[in-house]
């Protein structure tokens, strides 16, 4: 199983995107469905809410007024921090017992309009990102959602912007075309990256490097970086020290670790979280789209 994450600017088409992986199999996960999800009536999410912010947050159907809510939870730092409290550890938990009754040979897709700015993306095996103009984005919200002008750019300026969000993707989908040619596109990134690094992670083995998807990489400066941070999220406390290295364009990462132990533990960790043994010694990248090199060494 590999957990994907996609995202992308409001109005960029991150549902097309979504709605051509589930249709390829994809198991979709998302955020914004299980938000909703945990606050319907009668759930246990709506009656911490009531309860900390009134019976007034609710409409005469008992389910919740967001407006309502939004009114009480955003007027101060501190009612903010409450509705997080009680949202996020059931929103968590959701997401998790999603992913728990996945099938083993899952391609899970999380599909998370936040994920650039929650720091996340060092948690997916894979990073799928849909970008669009930002001209186009307000024309899109404009005209197909119906949103006021100045709404819309209020919106898209809380959010990250285009660098901030190449610079956490493995894949950036253009949609400044139609959604056909998106939904295109985003086939092929299920044929050609999904599918065989969920078969090569399942496997154990490496990839064998698509010239293609190497020289379609979003953010080469950003790459040794975005792996370095992969890496802490699959090591954990088990790593004392992560550096990035290597020339022509194949990061060479190595993992310092505390003992010989640790080592022994990390090797199954990198193999599930995409980077198997390479029979030398090493570790190398399941991505057939971003070649890399890991070195697991004892601390001095």
């Amino acid at each position: 199983m590999i957990r994907v994450g996609l995202t992308g600017g409001i109005g960029a088409g991150k549902s097309t995107v979504a709605r051509t992986f589930a249709e390829r199999g994809g198991y979709l996960v998302d955020a914004d469905k299980i938000a909703r999800e945990v606050v319907e009536p009668d759930s246990d999410g709506l009656r911490q809410l009531v309860d900390a912010f009134g019976p007034e947050i609710l409409g005469a159907d008992g389910a919740l007024d967001r407006p309502a809510l939004a009114a009480r939870a955003f007027a101060d730092e501190q009612s903010r921090t409450l509705l997080n409290s009680i949202t996020h550890p059931l929103i968590g938990a959701r997401t998790q017992q999603l992913i728990d009754e996945a099938p083993t040979d899952a391609v899970v897709v999380q599909d998370i309009p936040l994920l650039v700015e929650s720091k996340m993306a060092p948690f997916f095996h894979l990073v799928v990102i849909v970008g669009a103009d930002e001209a186009l984005r307000l024309e899109r919200l404009t005209t197909l959602r119906g949103l006021d002008a100045d709404d819309a750019r209020a919106r898209i300026a809380a959010q990250a912007d285009d660098a901030q969000r190449r610079a956490v993707a493995d894949v950036w989908l253009d949609n400044s075309g139609t959604p056909e040619q998106l939904a295109v596109a985003a086939g092929r990134i299920w044929d050609e990256r999904l599918r065989p690094l969920e078969a090569n992670i399942r496997a154990g083995r490496p990839a064998t490097v698509d010239p293609h998807w190497a020289a379609a990489e979003p953010d080469r400066e950003a790459l040794p970086g975005r792996l370095t941070n992969r890496l802490w999220a699959i090591a954990g406390d088990k790593a004392t020290a992560v550096a990035a290295a290597g020339e022509a364009g194949v990061p060479e990462l190595r993992i310092t670790v505390r003992d010989a132990a640790a080592a022994e533990d990390l090797g199954p960790l990198l193999t599930a979280g995409g980077f198997p043994p390479d029979g030398s010694g090493r570790y190398a990248s399941a991505d057939p789209g971003r070649p890399a090199t890991v070195v697991v060494a004892l601390a001095d």
